[in-house]
């Protein structure tokens, strides 16, 4: 407390803005365990994998980022080792109660959801399901999915629900002798840091979006793939013929092209609870993306690459996705407060110009 003008102003820090409301801790709680105990199963599934194809320690470290480190058909692949990872850190911080996660959180739960759904549309083919009572795996398989499905219903009924409001007692505190908190000493909205970056974020993550789309359609129109059973490939897991819990490219791209083109939307609009969808989707893209370019150098692609048009776009794609990628990692995880809760002093000389001001 301090005097000022004869009256007494509190300028002790407020509570930690970015901690979820006491209400909804029980929505955050249930989430974050069903995410870590799917993420776990996922990771299970990835040690399972690597002892069946004879692999030790260092060799998987190797195939993180080296594809061709090993030629064997894989259960689960490099999607999902980004995806269970991205499923354990997200639980963490929803464990913590940290609001960040609630977006991060929502997105894994639509991933999921649309994974178990494919799985439910291949399961309507007898002789995928014949593979599940053939295959010693199978029911270890089945129930991975159904807990998948269970994690994909549980997030989004414990969490949409779970918006974060003013506090009242804020509101309360804006009269006559009370403190005004730190937006209203700088003359920033609540959020309104996030603002600048997160229109960054979505025309990035926009950009990136089309392309893709567009790489894709490219693909199937070109003769290159069988548009038929690509595109069938996306909603039917029983298409590749096979029993195993990777995703095909057909279900990982559009569902990547669907994810960009969904929250660049979002973030250019300046939405504050996208960041941690933005952060996850970035990540995962990223790691995926450095994962390629890997393969690139080490199957000598960089030497022929702009021999042909395709190639040369190929590359340019490549590139921009790798600095995309980087960027929204970079910017979604920046933050323009102080440790306290407070507003850095960049802020306080940008909120007179208005580059921080009020959406």
């Amino acid at each position: 407390m301090v005097m000022q003008d004869g009256g007494a102003v509190d300028v002790r820090p407020d509570p930690d803005p970015g901690r979820a409301a006491q209400e909804h801790s029980g929505g955050y709680l249930a989430a974050g365990l069903c995410l870590a105990v799917c993420g776990g199963a996922l990771a299970a599934w990835t040690v399972y994998d690597t002892v069946q194809r004879g692999a030790g320690a260092g060799d998987f470290v190797e195939s993180l980022f080296n594809p061709g480190a090993f030629s064997a058909t894989q259960v689960v692949g490099p999607g999902e080792w980004a995806f269970a990872a991205a499923l354990l850190v997200v639980a963490v911080l929803l464990l913590a109660q940290r609001r960040v996660a609630r977006t991060a959180a929502l997105l894994c739960g639509f991933v999921l959801l649309a994974a178990a759904l494919r799985e439910g549309v291949g399961l309507l083919d007898a002789a995928y399901r014949a593979q599940y009572d053939a295959d010693p795996r199978g029911g270890w398989a089945l129930a991975t999915h159904g807990l998948g499905l269970v994690t994909a219903l549980v997030v989004p009924a414990a969490l949409l629900p779970a918006t974060e409001r003013r506090d009242p007692r804020a509101r309360a505190r804006t009269g006559a002798g009370a403190r005004p908190g730190p937006d209203a000493r700088s003359g920033l909205a609540p959020g309104g840091w996030w603002r600048r970056p997160s229109r960054i974020c979505g025309v990035l993550f926009l950009v990136l979006g089309v392309a893709r789309l567009a790489w894709t359609v490219w693909d199937l129109t070109s003769g290159r793939l069988d548009t038929a059973r690509y595109l069938r490939g996306v909603v039917d897991a029983a298409v590749p013929g096979d029993l195993r819990l990777a995703a095909t490219a057909g279900f990982t791209t559009v569902g990547t092209v669907i994810a960009l083109l969904l929250l660049g939307v979002l973030a250019f609009r300046g939405r504050r609870d996208v960041r941690g969808a933005l952060l996850v989707c970035a990540a995962v893209q990223l790691y995926l993306t450095v994962r390629g370019v890997v393969w690139l150098t080490v199957s000598g692609f960089f030497n022929h690459a702009f021999d042909t048009v395709a190639g040369a776009l190929s590359m340019a794609l490549t590139a921009y996705a790798l600095a995309a990628t980087t960027s929204v990692v970079v910017l979604a995880t920046g933050r323009a407060r102080g440790p306290y809760g407070g507003v850095r002093a960049e802020a306080f000389r940008a909120a007179p110009d208005g580059r921080y001001g009020e959406r």
